[in-house]
C-alpha cells in the first residue's frame, strides 16, 4: 500500500475539493493510503520563520517527504490555483535544495461547479511543479466538473462513467509512481 501525501487548496468546512478528494480515498482504498497536512496551521511564508521553524512546516516537509507520491488537489481562484496550495509550496520547496518535493512523483487533479472543472488553475500549478522537483503524472487529466449528487454521503462516486474514469486515473498513479521509483533506483 502506497502513502499519498494529499495537498487540498481550500479551508472551507464544505470544500468541494476535500470532498473529491476524500471520496477518490474511498476508491483508492485498494491501492493508496491518504495523508491529508493540516495546511492551515502552516504560516504564511516568511524567510524569517526558519530561525525558528513552526512544527506545522517541519510536518508538512516530513510528510511529503515519507509519502510515496504527493496528490494536489486544487480549486480554482480567479484562473489560477489555490493560494493555500502556493503557500505550502513555498515551505516545502525550502530551504533552497533541500525540497520536500524533489523527485517526488505528484499528480493535479481538481474541481469546480464551472464547465472546465478547474483546469486553468491546474494548468498553472502545473507549471511550477517541476521547479521544485515534483515529477508530473501527465495522462489521464483529472477536470471535474462538480455537481450536486456526484458524490453520495458515503463519499462514493455515484455515476459509473465518473467511477471508472478515476479509477483508470488511481491506477495509472499508481503504475507511475512505481516506474518513478524505478527510475530513481536506476
Amino acid at each position: 500500500m502506497k502513502t499519498i501525501t494529499v495537498l487540498v487548496g481550500s479551508l472551507r468546512k464544505d470544500s468541494v475539493n476535500r470532498t473529491f478528494a476524500q471520496a477518490l480515498e474511498k476508491l483508492a482504498a485498494d491501492k493508496f493510503r491518504f495523508v491529508f497536512p493540516d495546511l492551515g496551521a502552516v504560516p504564511h511564508y516568511n524567510e524569517d520563520l526558519w530561525q525558528d521553524l513552526p512544527q506545522s512546516v517541519s510536518t508538512l516537509k516530513r510528510q511529503i517527504e515519507e509519502g510515496d507520491g504527493v496528490l494536489f488537489v486544487t480549486p480554482e481562484y480567479n484562473r489560477t490555483f489555490a493560494p493555500l496550495l502556493a503557500n505550502a509550496i513555498a515551505w516545502a520547496s525550502r530551504p533552497y535544495g533541500k525540497s520536500s518535493f524533489m523527485n517526488k512523483p505528484g499528480a493535479v487533479i481538481g474541481t469546480s461547479p464551472g464547465a472546465i472543472g478547474a483546469a486553468a488553475g491546474q494548468m498553472h500549478l502545473r507549471a511550477l511543479l517541476p521547479v521544485v522537483g515534483v515529477i508530473q503524472l501527465g495522462q489521464p487529466e483529472v477536470y471535474l466538473q462538480w455537481k450536486p449528487g456526484i458524490v453520495d454521503a458515503d463519499l462514493a462516486f455515484t455515476d459509473a462513467t465518473t467511477r471508472e474514469f478515476l479509477t483508470k486515473f488511481i491506477n495509472a498513479f499508481d503504475t507511475f509512481i512505481d516506474r518513478t521509483a524505478l527510475d530513481e533506483a536506476a
